[in-house]
């Protein structure tokens, strides 16, 4: 059974770590000025989904071989940056369209959340690094991994989901203005574009 102790413990630095700015958030902020609220909290659920990925594999024991072997971190990393320089090229892109051009499905919102998240290797590391601070080894390890990840995966859908919905709450107030569209893309499209070039230069810990 799961130490309660242990599991209060561990939710507040949780969200001390929820509420710290980074990846995830920016991307939901970008999301919500580009599409709009629905879009924005359907992003938040997928970086979450793919974060309950992170704590999975990391309980299995796969986090290791990532951080073991160079060129997988690299295969996986690159794949992000290429994700992240499309999604940068379409933003761009749709800030020259039409103010009442349709909003971005929150089904490939949700997609895009989990791509950008997956792709992300340091996030394993992450959660490998972070985690087992509070698994007890002598208990079922991926269990544990499990829950402590829900926690972590759920804090972080409810703050970058909030970020979002204020994002989407701007854009919303600024898309019937062409000039204000066209700023809303570049703003977001360089939020991708700069999460791009922060994931191409980072060094593996």
């Amino acid at each position: 059974m799961m130490d309660w102790v242990t599991l209060l413990a561990f939710i507040p630095a949780a969200l001390a770590l929820n509420f710290t700015p980074g990846a995830d958030m920016m991307f939901c902020l970008g999301q919500g000025l580009r599409s709009g609220r629905r879009s924005a909290v359907a992003a938040s659920a997928g970086v979450s989904a793919g974060g309950i990925v992170h704590v999975t594999l990391a309980g299995l024991g796969l986090g290791a071989a990532v951080s073991a072997m160079p060129w997988m971190f690299d295969v996986i990393r690159w794949a992000g940056v290429c994700y992240l320089l499309y999604l940068a090229w379409g933003a761009f892109r749709a800030g020259a369209l039409p103010a009442d051009a349709p909003a971005i499905p929150a089904s490939r919102a949700f997609r895009s959340g989990f791509l950008v998240n997956i792709t992300n290797p340091k996030v394993i590391l992450f959660v490998l690094a972070f985690v087992p601070q509070f698994v007890d080894p002598a208990g079922p390890v991926l269990m544990q991994f499990l829950m402590f990840g829900s926690v972590l995966s759920f804090g972080g859908f409810l703050v970058n989901g909030a970020v979002g919905l204020f994002a989407g709450r701007a854009g919303q107030l600024l898309t019937g203005n062409p000039a204000a569209g066209r700023w809303l893309g570049r703003i977001s499209g360089t939020i991708f574009a700069g999460l791009a070039l922060r994931l191409a230069i980072m060094e593996r810990a």
